[in-house]
């Protein structure tokens, strides 16, 4: 069972009570990503069976009136093992994500994975006119072109800033120049396509600039946040009409993506220390 002072980063340990939080979630019109728990498997087995499973989540969402999608993570469906075993896995959930009319987001982990991940997913999303997304790391220098091959590709794309420490020589590790890079990266989105960009941020300030790049060229973008960050502006949006998703990760693997959560914000840490001293 997940304690209290978790369950404000992680929707439960099963499928059931990710969808109970979705729907609450839906209720202040935020949708929601979920992303079942798991990452760096060195053998196929566990990767084919969470594959398994998230082939089993989109066809249960697909028979909901949730508004909620889901995401993997490479090293989850198996490119640790090999990148065929990937892209064989990644595969198999787009096809059900088509069938049951749910999205498919693939999320970027660190640097050496970036190249695989990128192939996979423009080759299937121009197999599937779309129907699937990919995350980009802001911070990796590789990105701006990265963000010009996909320009046209269908489908959707995540910015973020990057949250792996990455080499000097590979990533821009200067915090001013990882928002300038996210500010270059905005400006060739919404410059080069007319919709399916996702702001991937909680700085105020990159989804205030994303808002005056959508009133200059009018491509269509969304806001993602992380549940149980900043959740009072995820519905403050919302209720301006911005389109609100919230990546909600679910799963027993639950007690390290907390500590991350926690490890990763001062805001975060303090919450959890006011819930372990109870004020």
């Amino acid at each position: 069972m997940i304690p209290p002072i978790a369950s404000r980063f992680v929707a439960g340990e099963t499928p059931a009570a990710a969808f109970e939080h979705a729907r609450r979630e839906n209720e202040d019109d935020v949708k929601v990503i979920l992303n079942l728990l798991g990452e760096h498997y060195h053998e196929r087995a566990p990767a084919d069976e969470d594959a398994a499973t998230y082939e089993s989540l989109v066809a249960d969402i697909g028979g909901t009136d949730l508004d909620a999608c889901v995401s993997v993570k490479p090293s989850q469906l198996g490119l640790d093992v090999g990148e065929g075993v990937f892209r064989e896995n990644f595969g198999r959930v787009v096809e059900a994500g088509r069938e049951h009319d749910v999205f498919v987001w693939c999320d970027m982990e660190d640097a050496t994975t970036t190249g695989a991940t990128l192939d996979a997913f423009e080759e299937l999303a121009r197999e599937h006119d779309g129907g699937v997304g990919l995350c980009v790391q802001a911070n990796l220098r590789r990105t701006r072109e990265d963000l010009d091959r996909l320009a046209d590709v269908p489908g959707k794309l995540r910015l973020v800033k990057g949250a792996y420490d990455e080499d000097p020589e590979i990533a821009y590790t200067d915090k001013a120049d990882v928002n300038e890079a996210y500010r270059e990266g905005l400006e060739l989105l919404f410059s080069r396509r007319e919709g399916g960009i996702a702001v991937g941020s909680h700085d105020p300030a990159m989804i205030s600039y994303a808002k005056e790049l959508h009133a200059e060229h009018g491509a269509g973008f969304e806001v993602q946040m992380l549940m149980g960050v900043r959740p009072d502006a995820q519905r403050e949006l919302a209720a301006e009409g911005v389109e609100v998703w919230q990546y909600a990760p679910y799963g027993d693997k639950w007690l390290s993506y907390f500590y991350r959560r926690v490890r990763e914000r001062k805001e975060n840490l303090l919450f959890a220390l006011r819930a372990v001293v109870g004020v």
